[in-house]
């Protein structure tokens, strides 16, 4: 081999090491820090406005007499917090992208769903750790919800109220 041919390969080899150090520090400098996010002013606005459109199209449904309006925190830290079902879906759970947020050591991120179909409202667990209970019986499926079901989860207790 010529010692040009070797020198082209010895440069080869050394680019493609350097790019797979950089490509190990991008992946542990990603997992150390997170995906970047967006926070200026302008996407904050951005956020408001998309926010403020979807709720001018959302028109309030009529629900029937003696519909469930509101959940209810019964027992547990946020005692006596009344949230609306106009949101529903309603995800709890300790994440800040829970609508009800619950301050719980047996709560997961995202723990649980109350949702609805047509007149039905539903709990759903979300595969937590310590479970969703309806009672002393642990949620495996979709349940559905009464008035005055009382759904337990962690130290939280929540019902459905009109």
């Amino acid at each position: 081999m010529s010692e040009l041919t070797l020198m082209l390969i010895r440069f080869a080899y050394l680019a493609i090491l350097w790019i797979f150090v950089l490509s190990a520090i991008s992946v542990v400098r990603s997992d150390m820090f997170g995906a970047r996010v967006e926070s200026t002013p302008r996407a904050d606005r951005r956020a408001e406005k998309q926010a403020r459109k979807q709720a001018a199209k959302a028109k309030p449904s009529r629900r029937p007499r003696g519909a469930p309006t509101h959940v209810a925190i019964t027992e547990g830290a946020n005692a006596g917090e009344n949230i609306s079902l106009d949101l529903a879906p309603l995800l709890i759970g300790r994440g800040s992208d829970a609508a009800i947020r619950l301050d719980d050591d047996y709560v997961s991120t995202r723990h649980a769903r109350i949702a609805s179909s047509g007149d039905q409202w539903f709990v759903e667990d979300l595969g937590s750790t310590n479970g969703t209970y309806i009672g002393s019986t642990r949620l495996t499926q979709p349940t559905t919800l009464q008035l005055g079901t009382q759904v337990r989860i962690g130290k939280t207790t929540l019902e459905l109220r009109k």
